[in-house]
């Protein structure tokens, strides 16, 4: 967990390729890539069969065409997302506005919770249309089996993301409301005051010019000797 996830303490930072590649939310991150990747290219490529009672292809998941591009909508929009906020980490250092760093944490959980979620029910859809399929003449079964599996493992690594994201939130907020006080206002604060205190006027708190001449009075003149 980074300290100041979205103050001002991480800005100014470069980047490290090999910290960036070794921290374990950029690792989750690339696997739901993979994984996304997984799901809606074998959609694509053979996911969608010609049945024998039908001339056009069907999908594979019990000629549900609906599971099967919900399945590749939400693999491309997770191929997408994972390749955005892989930038934004790696640039992350980099950004010296608290608000903006605020914004780019914020829209991580947002953005992590919500594949979890889709990934979720593109799961329970893909399942149940899978234990309902009946016909699988011409049907690639392993790669049936194989979205259903990665779709699985989306939920997983998603959850993952979300809960680094909000760690990351907590994080900064934590060090956002303790990070920064105003030393004007601050009384406990151990440094003197710039000015010299104002001398009281009693006995104690008054303290004789040195420059005084005790001999000249008020209103007289001394002329100067030569």
């Amino acid at each position: 967990m980074e300290s100041g996830a979205y103050g001002a303490s991480l800005a100014g930072g470069t980047f490290d390729f090999v910290s960036f590649v070794k921290r374990p939310q950029t690792v989750v991150r690339f696997l739901c890539w993979i994984f996304s990747i997984v799901v809606f290219a074998t959609i694509t490529a053979e996911g969608y069969i010609n049945s024998s009672k039908q001339e056009d292809a069907m999908c594979m998941f019990n000629n549900d065409d609906q599971a099967c591009s919900y399945g590749v909508a939400v693999g491309v929009l997770t191929f997408l997302g994972c390749v955005v906020f892989m930038i934004l980490d790696a640039h992350f250092p980099q950004i010296s506005n608290a608000k903006e760093r605020k914004y780019i944490v914020t829209g991580d959980v947002i953005f992590s919770g919500a594949c979890a979620f889709l990934w979720f029910i593109c799961f329970c859809v893909l399942a149940n249309q899978w234990s309902n399929t009946t016909e699988t003449f011409g049907i690639a079964v392993d790669a049936a089996r194989a979205v259903v599996a990665f779709s699985f493992f989306s939920i997983l690594s998603a959850a993952f993301l979300t809960s680094f994201a909000y760690g990351r939130y907590r994080q900064g907020v934590s060090d956002f409301d303790q990070g920064y006080s105003d030393p004007a206002n601050d009384h406990n604060t151990p440094y003197p005051p710039t000015y010299p205190p104002y001398p009281s006027s009693g006995p104690e708190g008054y303290q004789q010019s040195p420059f005084t001449n005790s001999q000249e009075r008020p209103g007289e003149y001394q002329p100067p000797t030569f």
